[in-house]
């Protein structure tokens, strides 16, 4: 483990049983990264979209803060967390703009390894909606999606954060993007 995943993992530790001012010394060692997976997201939203990577990575902050219960294991932990947390302000955002109906002015996404394409791309709200379904039927490969999609997490990192081998990854991104991509298209 690196020196600045070191300092991240012992500030959350300290977060965690109730030291504050650790909140204050993580926030710049962990803002980066998440404005940088936040932008990323908000680079595929439709023009006009009200919602800014800033104030993305703040109501992540905010939703982060009332999990003071967590007992935080390390930094792969925390941005298991913040995919989670990403995923559902994004979802809520498009669900409040009223993009429940498939297409009305859908986020456009495409599920791909290097995160970076808007072709032939699908609603953020059909894939949350396809991730459920996933998630009943193989809980595993739903968390790889949301960790290596709306995490922006690696290979290794997700296979630190569900305890397997990065191969089982591979597979399970492999399979999970290709069962998204039929359920999808058999919903739409």
């Amino acid at each position: 483990m690196g020196e600045e995943a070191t300092n991240v993992t012992q500030l959350l530790r300290a977060w965690s049983e109730g030291d504050s001012q650790a909140l204050d010394e993580l926030t710049p060692l962990v803002y980066r990264e998440l404005h940088r997976r936040a932008h990323w997201h908000m680079s595929r939203e439709r023009a006009g979209h009200t919602l800014q990577a800033t104030a993305l990575v703040n109501e992540i902050y905010v939703r982060m803060v009332d999990l003071r219960a967590v007992s935080w294991r390390d930094r792969a932990h925390f941005f298991a967390v913040a995919s989670r947390l990403i995923r559902r302000v994004l979802i809520d955002a498009a669900r409040a703009k009223g993009t429940l109906k498939r297409g009305a002015n859908a986020a456009h996404v495409v599920l791909d390894e290097a995160m970076v394409s808007t072709e032939q791309g699908t609603d953020l709200v059909a894939l949350d909606d396809a991730l459920g379904v996933l998630a009943e039927l193989d809980a595993r490969k739903s968390r790889v999606v949301e960790l290596r999609f709306f995490g922006g997490l690696g290979v290794e990192e997700t296979a630190e954060i569900l305890n397997v081998s990065p191969e089982t990854v591979k597979r399970d991104w492999k399979l999970a993007k290709a069962w998204l991509r039929r359920e999808m298209r058999v919903e739409g």
